[in-house]
């Protein structure tokens, strides 16, 4: 289950009524323990890493899925468990993020498309 930040609430409210910034989540990160409401514990000190950019399906079901297959590089050596949301490649708000469906120790990690899972309730 996905927990949202402060600021995907409000961007979701927002898509509600076709106002203000509702694009919060083009970029999807790791991270080696729960994300929270803050994107803390992200795999981003270890061997190139970096975010990646991501489009997402149209919700259904109040369920929304990734719509393009994701490639991260790792050191390798760090086994990451959950993912991210983010509005920037560095830096940037965290939105929200959940588990992954199993915990992935590798250099080069590849997340297919529909693996990711994000949901309104």
């Amino acid at each position: 289950m996905a927990r949202a930040s402060a600021a995907a609430e409000n961007a979701a409210l927002n898509g509600l009524d076709g106002t203000g910034s509702t694009n919060t989540i083009p970029y999807v990160s790791l991270h080696t323990a729960d994300p929270g409401t803050t994107g803390a514990s992200e795999n981003a000190a270890t061997g190139g890493y970096a975010r990646q950019a991501c489009t997402w399906n149209a919700a259904s079901g109040g369920t929304k899925t990734n719509a393009t297959a994701l490639t991260f590089t790792t050191l390798g050596t760090v086994a990451v468990s959950y993912f991210g949301t983010w509005s920037a490649s560095t830096a940037g708000t965290y939105s929200m993020g959940g588990a992954l469906g199993s915990s992935v120790t590798a250099a080069t990690i590849t997340v297919a498309a529909g693996a990711l899972s994000l949901s309104a309730t």
